[in-house]
């Protein structure tokens, strides 16, 4: 299950395909959010870089849904 408690790693770990949701992001906000956060929570990050942590979750929600 998801949460925004959930650090990056976490999902990395568990989920390798959300790896992918962050790539996107990194893109956009012209930083490795992996290489910058990846001890940080989901809630943690989206405050960090200004992402919607609903919109977050769900993307990444999506992108497990796609490869289980």
């Amino acid at each position: 299950m998801l949460t925004k408690d959930m650090t990056i790693l976490d999902l990395a770990e568990k989920h390798p395909e959300s790896l992918q949701v962050f790539k996107a992001y990194d893109h956009c906000l012209d930083v490795c959010i992996c290489c910058e956060s990846l001890f940080e929570t989901l809630e943690r990050v989206c405050d960090k870089y200004g992402i919607d942590l609903d919109k977050l979750m769900t993307e990444i929600d999506e992108a497990i849904q796609l490869n289980s």
